[in-house]
């Protein structure tokens, strides 16, 4: 578990049923917020055409990738399909000390591992207006097969009955409202007393204001 008191930046844990347009929201986001920093997972996948090493991923070998999860520089791992994918704690932590933010694009599971070493992180859930409406972003994407979609929607449910273990919920049905809120828990966070503290501790010190309160 690390001490929020030396983490000047802030953790962000944005996780959504497929359809729900997390990544969209999350790229609007970053746009507009260039304080935050989006977590770029290690893989031991081949890059697809296009892809760049440290942009997509961080693309290493199977070695390098065991060694470095039996060292515990991951907050979470899992093999998908052959292949390893892990968040790296050094860099989230490296990052969050400078005072800039991070943000995670995960899945419920993954934010389940991520809270017991940052417990403080910000859980944000993003919900589409309804069923009906997901199933509408997805077949609009055109990039999922029938059968695909159909199983996204099956598998949708149970990632949102996770919801409730995140702080924060937004409804994604319009995107300037969903994005406007999105930067609000931003914001909202920044001013935590303990971000704080750590981002202005001379100030912190002449004030004399040493501990957070209870």
């Amino acid at each position: 578990m690390i001490s929020s008191a030396e983490l000047a930046g802030s953790l962000f844990i944005v996780a959504a049923p497929s359809g729900a347009g997390k990544s969209t929201l999350v790229n609007a986001l970053l746009a507009q917020e260039p304080n935050i920093r989006l977590s770029i997972s290690f893989t031991t996948r081949q890059p697809r055409p296009g892809e760049e090493n440290g942009r997509e991923y961080h693309f290493t070998s199977a070695e390098d990738f065991l060694e470095r999860r039996a060292k515990g520089e991951f907050l979470e791992s899992a093999e998908v399909h052959g292949n390893y994918y892990g968040t790296s704690r050094i860099l989230i932590e490296n990052a969050m000390r400078q005072g800039t933010d991070v943000l995670l694009e995960i899945d419920w599971q993954g934010a389940q591992q991520v809270r017991k070493q940052f417990p403080g992180a910000v859980g944000i859930f993003i919900l589409p207006p309804s069923i009906q409406a997901l199933e509408e972003r997805l077949n609009k994407r055109g990039t999922d097969e029938p059968h695909v979609i159909t199983r996204r929607l099956l598998a949708a449910g149970g990632e949102i009955a996770h919801s409730p273990e995140f702080e924060y919920v937004i409804i994604n049905e319009d995107f300037g409202t969903a994005l406007s809120e999105l930067s609000a828990i931003v914001k909202s966070a920044r001013c935590r007393f303990q971000q704080q503290a750590a981002r202005n501790a001379d100030l912190f010190a002449q004030l004399g204001i040493h501990a957070s309160p209870n």
